[in-house]
């Protein structure tokens, strides 16, 4: 049975490693287990996902369908990467996520290049892209879900470990952060934000504004469950964002809140009592 596609590129997926500085085995391989996850999740997203076209009828993507998607964001990969100036990032963490970043752009645009409806596109985007991204969350805030109930603990301990890899804020044109703690909430104030940048020069370069509006309602939307996710206590709101590099803002001002509101508001009853 022959392979779809997708599956035997790596040439195009390396095709700009030689310009990276310091890219090697480790690097290709950790590219190549980036492309597992995403086609991985596009598969799960995808195969049982009712989508719309541009006129409205509701389609379900085949098997082959997928296939072809994959490749065309394949294709179109190996096209932004050079784009994408990995080699003038400071870190491997910078770099790590620019990759995803530059597949979340390439998913964007290929989708939109489809007859699907814009939001139909923009929903199922954001649904891969976050069938990625809480697995990781989930794996690197196993520790402290396992050490401690505490959701305040839970927050700050795993938002410390993220901060060191891989959003360790070495400054611009890495993650540039300012990182402190009121009471029992860690806030990360971050000024600039490179997987954020990369869809920004797309968009800018190529008079896509479409592409940082993709990035946006899926990158950019993710904390609020995520923070709900590792601090696993069943309430919602655990993390509070009023200003967004990618709504032009000088800040992504966020909060990683212990306690969430309806949960504060039960024990300021508790204590009125």
């Amino acid at each position: 049975m022959s392979k779809p596609p997708y599956r035997g590129n790596e040439q195009a997926m390396s095709e700009h490693d030689d310009a990276i500085e310091k890219s090697g085995f480790h690097w290709r391989i950790m590219r190549w287990i980036l492309w597992r996850f995403i086609c991985n999740a596009a598969e799960r997203v995808l195969i049982d996902r009712s989508l719309r076209n541009k006129t409205g009828g509701e389609i379900r993507w085949l098997q082959n369908d997928i296939d072809l998607f994959l490749s065309q964001v394949s294709t179109r990969t190996a096209l932004l990467r050079p784009v994408a100036q990995l080699d003038a990032l400071p870190n491997f963490g910078s770099r790590l996520m620019v990759e995803l970043a530059i597949y979340t752009v390439a998913a964007d645009r290929t989708l939109r290049d489809r007859d699907l409806d814009p939001q139909s596109a923009r929903d199922a985007l954001a649904d891969i892209g976050w069938s990625v991204y809480r697995r990781q969350l989930a794996l690197s805030s196993l520790p402290a879900r396992l050490v401690t109930r505490d959701p305040g603990k839970r927050l700050r301990w795993s938002i410390r470990g993220l901060l060191v890899f891989p959003f360790r804020p070495v400054g611009a044109p890495g993650y540039a952060a300012e990182v402190f703690r009121k009471g029992e909430d860690i806030h990360t104030h971050f000024t600039h934000c490179p997987p954020q940048s990369f869809a920004r020069r797309i968009a800018d370069e190529t008079g896509d504004p479409e592409a940082l509006a993709g990035f946006a309602n899926s990158w950019c939307k993710y904390d609020w469950p995520g923070a709900d996710l590792i601090a696993a206590d069943g309430h919602r709101g655990h993390y509070i964002r009023r200003q967004t590099l990618s709504a032009g803002d000088p800040v992504c001002d966020m909060c990683w809140a212990a306690r969430a509101p309806r949960e504060t508001s039960e024990n300021n009853n508790e204590d009125g009592k």
